[in-house]
C-alpha cells in the first residue's frame, strides 16, 4: 500500500447502520467481504502499528488478519461481535510476529502514523503528549493492550469485554480507573 504526504494509507469507511446485513450477505457473496475489509482496516493497522511501530510490519500484519478473517468466515457465529472476532485474529497474528521478531513496539511511537495536517498535530507533539506516553509505556502490557483497543482500534465496551472474556461493567472500570490514575499522574507530574 503506497503512502502519501501526512495521510494513512486507507480509505475511510463510516460504520453502516446494519452491520450484521453486511456480514449475512457477505456469507452469500464473498466478494461483500471487502466491504467489512474497508470498515475495519484502518482500526486495524492502527492497533497493529501500535505493536509493531512499523507501517510497513502492520500493512502485512493487517494483510494477513484479513485473509485469515476472510478464510475462516465461515466459522464466524453471527453473534453481533464481528469486530472482537476480527481483532482477536489480529491480536494473535501480532503475537505469531512477535514470536518471530522478539520485540515489541512501544505506545509512544504511534505518533509517527502519517496523519492529515491539522490543529491537533502541534498539540500531538507537546510536552504533555510526551510525558502521557511516558507514563503509558511504564504501563504493565494488559493495560496497555486495553488502551490500544478502546483507544487506537476504537472498539466499544462490549466489543472489549467480548474480546478480553470479562464483563462489560469490568471493563468499563478499568479503563476509567487507568485514564484517571494517568490524569492524576500527569497532573502530578506538571505542578
Amino acid at each position: 500500500m503506497a503512502e502519501s504526504n501526512n495521510v494513512l494509507p486507507f480509505k475511510k469507511t463510516s460504520h453502516p447502520a446494519d452491520e450484521s446485513n453486511l456480514i449475512r450477505t457477505a456469507r452469500e457473496d464473498p466478494k461483500v467481504f471487502g466491504e467489512l475489509y474497508l470498515l475495519y482496516v484502518e482500526r486495524v493497522f492502527r492497533y497493529l502499528y501500535s505493536r509493531t511501530g512499523n507501517v510497513h510490519e502492520a500493512e502485512d500484519i493487517a494483510a494477513q488478519t484479513f485473509l485469515a478473517a476472510f478464510e475462516s468466515f465461515d466459522r464466524f457465529r453471527q453473534d453481533g461481535h464481528f469486530a472482537s472476532w476480527l481483532f482477536s485474529i489480529a491480536h494473535n497474528k501480532a503475537i505469531d510476529h512477535f514470536r518471530q521478531r522478539k520485540s515489541i513496539a512501544s505506545m509512544d511511537e504511534i505518533n509517527d502514523i502519517p496523519m492529515e495536517v491539522d490543529p491537533l498535530s502541534s498539540v500531538i507533539e507537546s510536552e504533555t503528549t510526551a510525558a502521557l506516553a511516558k507514563l503509558i509505556q511504564a504501563l504493565p502490557e494488559g493495560e496497555r493492550e486495553l488502551l490500544r483497543l478502546r483507544f487506537l482500534a476504537a472498539m466499544s465496551f462490549p466489543e472489549i469485554a467480548h474480546l478480553l472474556h470479562r464483563k462489560e461493567d469490568a471493563v468499563k472500570k478499568s479503563t476509567y480507573r487507568l485514564l484517571a490514575r494517568l490524569q492524576s499522574q500527569l497532573e502530578v507530574n506538571h505542578e
